[in-house]
């Protein structure tokens, strides 16, 4: 058996492989209306591909609490009952194929009201699908971004409860698996950076205090989420900045923090919060930060980032630096990487093939 195709089990729910589908926006849903943020036909087809196409975990796109978190209006969100409905179908279909369905509950902070990307992905204040972004401090991402509204303690405590209303909705949805979006340079990763984060009060300044919001937040979930279930966090192991940016000292002392308050796996990122700086990319480039964590940690840990080739994923599970591999890119590339991975690797029993699809492999799958 490869190590890729191992089963993971994560509190009573066993994920069937380590080939786990990365949070991707399809920035696809409808901007207003009865249907807005609801997930549609495209969700449907786009998530459900990658389910029968032998995923472990399904996890949704940044699926805003609110709808001022939202990225941008096409965004997906899980702050009404029609939208409980709608992700429904998502998760009964992923259940059938086998595949555990997660979603990732986030706040898109003072990143929010952008464009879609293939429309240039500029701000939208002032304008008729826009509205005002808020953050933890009055600093905007980057030139020609505005300037967010600082959210007052009050406030913060309303988006601590939002996090824990949609975390009962995912549940009535039928997802098995929670994430809270910590990365990327959104809401809670905003908090958690000096970068960003200028405030003087209790959710400012040093380690601390920076990390509340995001410990409020975990707990509020945590205390509506069912003890069975897994949660997940999702974190920018660093700002990728020099200086007075979030780092990968922090975020394993952040992990061990995370633990104690009932997380179940660190998905680990980076980058997002500072516009304009150079990042290392290459094959894996982001893997060393999950494999810090797991080695300095009791925290287990997903990689994620430009992995691409299974004997690539196998390789980060046997060396010991992750516990699963999160793929963004090759997945969208090819819906059926897991079952192609497992043929490769010699792991037939470790991905079943859809009985639809037996032909189109020399050996069935199951």
């Amino acid at each position: 058996m490869s190590a890729l195709f191992e089963p993971l089990t994560l509190r009573s729910v066993t994920i069937r492989n380590r080939v786990w589908m990365a949070p991707m926006c399809q920035y696809s849903a409808a901007p207003a209306g009865p249907e807005q943020g609801a997930p549609n036909d495209w969700h449907v087809t786009h998530y459900g591909a990658r389910a029968a196409g032998g995923a472990g975990l399904i996890l949704t796109e940044a699926t805003a609490v609110s709808p001022e978190g939202r990225i941008s209006p096409a965004d997906l969100g899980i702050w009404n009952d029609r939208q409980v409905e709608a992700f429904s179908r998502i998760t009964r279909f992923a259940k059938e194929q086998g595949a555990v369905p997660g979603i990732q509950l986030a706040h898109a902070g003072r990143k929010a009201s952008t464009d879609r990307p293939w429309r240039g992905g500029a701000p939208l204040f002032g304008g008729e699908e826009g509205w005002q972004p808020v953050g933890p401090s009055p600093v905007p991402f980057a030139d020609g971004h505005p300037v967010p509204d600082e959210l007052s303690e009050a406030a913060i405590g309303e988006v601590v409860e939002q996090f824990a209303a949609a975390a009962r909705r995912a549940l009535q949805a039928g997802f098995q698996v929670a994430e809270l979006h910590g990365a990327h340079g959104y809401l809670i990763g905003e908090f958690l950076s000096p970068h960003s984060n200028h405030r003087t009060d209790g959710y400012g300044g040093p380690f601390e205090n920076r990390v509340r919001f995001a410990l409020e937040a975990v707990d509020a979930v945590r205390a509506v989420w069912p003890d069975e279930l897994p949660l997940l966090f999702r974190i920018s192991a660093t700002d990728w900045l020099d200086a007075g940016g979030w780092t990968a000292d922090e975020t394993v002392r952040f992990a061990k923090e995370l633990l104690v308050r009932g997380v179940d796996l660190l998905d680990v990122s980076t980058g997002g919060n500072a516009a304009g700086v150079r990042i290392p990319l290459g094959p894996g480039y982001q893997v060393p930060f999950a494999a810090r964590v797991k080695a300095e940690t009791e925290l287990p840990v997903s990689a994620v980032g430009e992995i691409t080739d299974a004997r690539q994923a196998e390789t980060i599970l046997t060396s010991g630096q992750a516990d699963a591999v999160m793929l963004g890119r090759a997945l969208l590339r090819q819906p059926t990487w897991p079952l192609q991975a497992a043929h490769e690797l010699g792991a037939a029993a470790g991905a079943a093939v859809p009985p639809q699809y037996a032909r189109a492999y020399p050996r069935p799958v199951a």
